[in-house]
């Protein structure tokens, strides 16, 4: 089964492996993938900025080649939540030399698909991400409030009021202006809890269902370019039911 199946019973969907998984690379996304995201960049401009002197293309060079070992880095982490591993071919140079290792490394449309989703989608994909991961987070911690409400504290005019605030109370849980819930009671901490438990049961699909989109961007721009046409082709270069009949009717003698 895949790792990150999305069940109908969204309890078993909880109890599963599939939100956990996709939490933690999404999560991991956002660390790693701002780390390579740096390393990329940083490679790429040192690589540009000195390649326009001879003594700055073997810097161009070894740019591309972290540039690949980033790359690979995240396609192990995509391992983890796809059964369809992300693999590339890239070119090698034909023959020794630097330009000509040089022209291999960068014109190589692995390289420059490499650039694409470690640099030019972190941006949008960790938002997506954050996002995601933060309401989800905030879901679990809900489901806990009963054990911890009554812990955060706030001094108004020297009197201490207990309870956690989903809201805006500058001035306590009764005065004015204020908004949202003020936790302070088991009741309401139980309620919230409810609330929340029934939110992290059908939020996980959400969560699911990010991590296999952030998932099948990650393949799709680390791995080689499926060409649609290919059945078709295997299909014609095989032998049909003709090529049969004809090998039949003139037998070799």
């Amino acid at each position: 089964m895949p790792p990150l199946t999305l069940r109908r019973d969204p309890v078993r969907l909880a109890l599963s492996r599939a939100p956990w998984a996709s939490f933690w690379y999404l999560f991991g996304s956002l660390f790693i993938g701002a780390g390579v995201c740096a390393v990329v960049l940083s490679a790429g401009v040192t690589g540009a900025v000195l390649g326009i002197t001879l003594a700055g293309l073997p810097v161009l060079i070894s740019a591309a080649l972290v540039i690949r070992r980033c790359a690979d880095l995240e396609r192990a982490r995509l391992r983890r939540v796809s059964d369809e591993p992300a693999t590339a071919r890239y070119r090698e140079p034909s023959a020794p030399g630097l330009l000509t290792n040089l022209r291999a490394r960068w014109t190589d449309p692995a390289t420059w698909r490499d650039i694409a989703y470690l640099a030019g989608l972190y941006l949008p994909l960790a938002a997506l991400d954050t996002v995601v991961v933060t309401v989800w987070l905030a879901l679990l911690a809900g489901i806990t409030l009963p054990a911890w409400y009554w812990a955060p504290w706030q001094s108004v005019h020297g009197v201490n009021y207990h309870g956690y605030q989903l809201g805006y109370f500058p001035n306590g849980p009764h005065g004015h202006p204020g908004w949202g819930l003020y936790v302070d009671s088991l009741p309401k901490a139980l309620l919230t809890a409810l609330v929340c438990l029934l939110g992290f049961l059908f939020f996980n699909y959400v969560l699911v269902a990010t991590a296999r989109a952030h998932a099948h961007v990650a393949r799709g721009l680390l791995s080689d370019p499926v060409d649609p046409l290919e059945e078709a082709k295997e299909i014609l270069r095989s032998p049909g039911p003709l090529s049969a009949a004809e090998a039949a009717s003139h037998p070799v003698l």
